[in-house]
């Protein structure tokens, strides 16, 4: 990530404050995406663009305010209404996602922030999300299906390309001390109001969460434990998703050289036709940039594959 520090007379004019700053990251990727699902099967170039831009002040107190937007466009989003959900090359499958219109920035997530207490409002990480254990892998060059996020997305979560809970008064808290660290999140969307608590002990991460929400497809209750076993990380996380039912996942990640490392995922959940299953490498190539690739086949027995090159800036 590149900072750039506006340290100009036009920032620190006002009197009391003691700094300010913005910062500006992300990552591109490029690739090829094979898709085989009951309709046929597909080969094409797959690519996003992220930019990230966090900009924060320091009061003379020592409390930090700030804000987190992105810029994001991917090969599947339209960059106008006209265009969602279209089938321009007429295979018979929308070109771009009909949920998905990327003309701008996203919604903006504000915070403040003292010490290991941090208060956030707008487009919110979500308890849910931002819960260890979420994420254990990052399954080749797209992450494929996310099989592996327990919680299936039924809960609130910061939004790369839409307004997420901005629109919708998304607020959370969070704080850490040590090895212990707690999140509370709540929005408009569905009512919802979750919370998880963590604590890394000996190497090992344990969490757990719970969600009230008015929709009965919801994530309920959540848990996950990762460590490392020798040359492997490896994650066991499950989510009760309301009606929806149970999903469990266990994966791994273990280094094959200097510079390589593999992933795995075996998921299950009640809602899924079959057991879904991946694996990938990550190859560094230097200075951020590495050739990534993966194979999977999800819950709706889709069988996904993906090749390319990411970089991070």
């Amino acid at each position: 990530m590149k900072k750039v520090l506006f340290a100009t007379t036009a920032l620190v004019a006002t009197a009391g404050v003691a700094a300010a700053d913005v910062t500006f990251g992300g990552y591109g990727r490029f690739g090829i995406l094979y898709v085989d699902n009951a309709a046929g099967d597909s080969t094409d170039i797959t690519s996003r663009f992220r930019l990230q831009i966090d900009a924060t002040a320091e009061s003379d107190a020592g409390v930090t305010f700030g804000a987190r937007a992105r810029i994001q466009q991917d090969n599947d989003g339209a960059a106008s209404s006209a265009n969602v959900g279209r089938d321009i090359d007429g295979d018979g499958t929308p070109d771009f996602r009909g949920d998905r219109e990327e003309t701008g920035i996203n919604g903006v997530r504000f915070f403040a922030r003292s010490g290991g207490l941090e208060v956030g409002v707008g487009n919110i990480f979500g308890a849910l999300e931002f819960m260890p254990g979420m994420y254990p892998i990052d399954l080749g060059l797209t992450g494929h299906s996310y099989d592996y996020t327990a919680y299936n997305f039924r809960g609130d979560a910061y939004d790369s390309d839409g307004n997420g809970a901005a629109g919708a008064n998304g607020v959370e808290v969070l704080y850490s001390a040590g090895d212990f660290s707690v999140h509370v999140s709540a929005s408009d969307i569905n009512d919802r109001i979750a919370a998880h608590a963590a604590y890394t002990w000996n190497g090992w991460t344990f969490a757990l969460a719970a969600q009230d929400s008015d929709s009965a497809t919801d994530t309920e209750f959540a848990a996950s434990v990762g460590g490392s076993f020798g040359i492997a990380d490896v994650t066991l996380a499950y989510a009760d998703n309301g009606t929806s039912g149970d999903h469990w996942v266990l994966a791994g990640r273990f280094d094959v050289g200097a510079a390589t490392n593999v992933e795995v995922y075996v998921a299950d959940a009640d809602y899924f036709a079959e057991t879904s299953y991946g694996i990938d490498f990550n190859h560094d190539l230097g200075g951020g940039t590495s050739l990534r690739g993966g194979v999977s086949s999800n819950g709706a027995d889709v069988t996904l594959v993906d090749f390319g090159v990411r970089f991070n800036f």
